[in-house]
């Protein structure tokens, strides 16, 4: 009788190594780089660099990072990072079409590429007009080198080509715009779930307590959601100059972002990277007091995917 025991528990031993070894097997360490086309909560679409798409999952182990220095080191940064149009390192397990995500890396240059795409376009928008005004201030140029062709031949000539190349420099970033503006409406394809407005005082970042109280009741409903995300904007009126109105409004939205994660408990990669949009996209005319109170403010939507809404 024992003997027959040991020969079951012999077996039970092999079968359960089997199924160990084959689960290993499965769970194959993968490497994926590429652009972050989409969303959805704890997922991430990865564009590859041949083209086809992998869904990487994120979870509590997982790390984001980039390089420090020149260094093989590394700095640990908030999930919140991780949004469209950035460029990704991913380490993790699984396969060519999914992995569960064990180390995201990405350049502090693309960071900041992505962020000013996704803020707005301001900077390119502004390489734009100064274009403007160049083919503005040439063709006065030209205009006065008319009067004696003869002798400023040469620089009406120099004048031609500046021109020529603003308006390749103009058509360039329109191009850029609309490609990034396709790239970023992904967000299209969310269904808003809930939205709260958070006001604040001239020049200030302080949530209030009655905004503290919203905010808190939005990530109670939030969180029972599945694949949710939670887009924060932040603005300004239009007091103050243009650079401060940005770092104004960056700083309404962090507050906002800080009291969702540290008082509503929302993990901070449901979470995606705040919009500083200063004095654009106006609630109401800064021309009233009333109208500058409602533009000091930061807008919070929680958003599902349609797909995952749909299911």
């Amino acid at each position: 009788m024992s003997k027959k025991r040991l020969t079951i528990g012999t077996s039970l031993l092999a079968v359960c190594f089997l199924v160990a070894a084959s689960a290993f097997s499965a769970a194959q360490n993968v490497k994926v780089k590429g652009m972050i086309s989409g969303r959805t909560g704890d997922t991430l679409i990865v564009n590859n660099q041949d083209g086809s798409k992998t869904t990487v999952v994120l979870d509590d182990s997982t790390k984001v990072q980039q390089p420090k220095g020149l260094g093989l080191r590394k700095k640990q940064v908030s999930a919140a990072a991780l949004i469209p149009g950035l460029k990704v390192s991913v380490d993790g397990t699984g396969d060519s079409s999914q992995v569960t995500a064990k180390t995201i890396t990405f350049d502090k240059d693309d960071l900041e590429t992505a962020e000013m795409i996704q803020a707005g376009l301001h900077p390119t928008a502004e390489q734009v007009a100064a274009n403007q005004q160049n083919i503005s201030t040439n063709a006065k140029d030209i205009s006065t080198n008319k009067q004696d062709i003869a002798a400023n031949q040469q620089a009406t000539s120099a004048n031609a080509q500046n021109i020529s190349a603003n308006k390749a420099d103009i058509d360039k970033n329109i191009a850029d715009i609309e490609a990034n503006t396709k790239r970023f409406n992904d967000l299209t394809d969310y269904d808003v779930k809930g939205d709260l407005t958070v006001n604040f005082k001239v020049g200030s970042y302080n949530v209030s307590a009655d905004d503290q109280a919203k905010l808190k009741q939005l990530a109670q409903s939030a969180s029972g959601l599945k694949g949710y995300i939670i887009e924060v904007k932040g603005y300004t009126d239009s007091t103050g100059n243009a650079a401060m109105n940005t770092t104004l409004s960056q700083d309404r939205a962090q507050a906002v972002i800080d009291y969702l994660v540290q008082q509503g408990g929302i993990q901070i990669r449901h979470i995606t990277a705040p919009g500083a949009y200063g004095e654009t996209n106006q609630a109401a005319s800064n021309e009233t007091a009333s109208g500058r109170a409602e533009n000091r403010r930061v807008e919070v939507k929680v958003l599902v995917n349609k797909g995952v809404a749909g299911t």
